[in-house]
């Protein structure tokens, strides 16, 4: 049985979610507050975490950072916060996936089911040396990429971007944390770094760049990769 540890502090949704999520045959736990949470995560060992961000004890970032001191469990954040930089700073302090409120009970149990689906098959770069979608293929251990059987030559910093994305399937990656992995800086001012070299790998990898299946964009957070 996959556990859910729902930190949330407004009753009649935790209620709504316990109900959800047991009808499907998960385990919940519910916690209203952080130093709850903090005890029954290190309790109970959870698969995923469903975290709100405005808990009445202490902020979810900071829940978020407690958690990935000792663990790689998923977080999947729920939250009334809609300014991307909340977002980014929650995705930067580890948290895997966010969804704002309000929100779709049957998106936020897709986004539940992709968290613990990557951390069944994760780490992907230690187990699996290719990575094939329907349009292209690409061997991480030769660091290559071909395409409808013809090589496809990406530059050193073109392959670098989509290893970082490919070895984190269908995971927002920010645009701080690959600025800060390709470039050596994190300054928001280098975003159209991204942006060209984004457009270079959907021209070579996408079959319509302008509306790209596979190296998706999250508009002022990051990238991911949806194989």
């Amino acid at each position: 049985m996959t556990r859910v540890l729902v930190v949330e502090d407004d009753p009649q949704l935790v209620r709504a979610l316990v109900i959800n999520l047991q009808a499907r045959e998960y385990g919940v736990d519910p916690a209203p507050d952080g130093a709850t949470a903090l005890r029954l995560a290190a309790a109970r060992r959870p698969d995923v975490v469903v975290l709100d961000l405005g808990l009445p004890d202490m902020d979810g970032v900071d829940v978020i950072r407690a958690l990935r001191g000792w663990t790689r469990v998923p977080i999947l954040v729920l939250s009334a916060r809609r300014a991307s930089d909340e977002k980014v700073a929650a995705l930067d302090a580890g948290a895997d996936d966010y969804v704002t409120k309000p929100f779709s009970m049957d998106e936020l149990l897709a986004r539940l089911r992709a968290a613990v689906r990557r951390t069944e098959t994760a780490p992907l770069a230690q187990e699996t040396v290719t990575v094939t979608t329907d349009d292209f293929t690409i061997d991480l251990l030769a660091k290559k990429v071909t395409r409808a059987g013809h090589d496809i030559r990406l530059t050193p910093t073109e392959w670098h971007l989509l290893e970082i994305l490919v070895t984190s399937p269908g995971r927002l990656i920010t645009q701080k944390h690959l600025l800060q992995e390709v470039w050596g800086v994190s300054q928001s001012n280098k975003t159209n770094y991204l942006r060209v070299y984004m457009a270079q790998l959907r021209r070579k990898l996408e079959t319509d760049p302008s509306h790209p299946r596979y190296l998706i964009t999250e508009p002022g957070m990051g990238y991911r990769f949806e194989g």
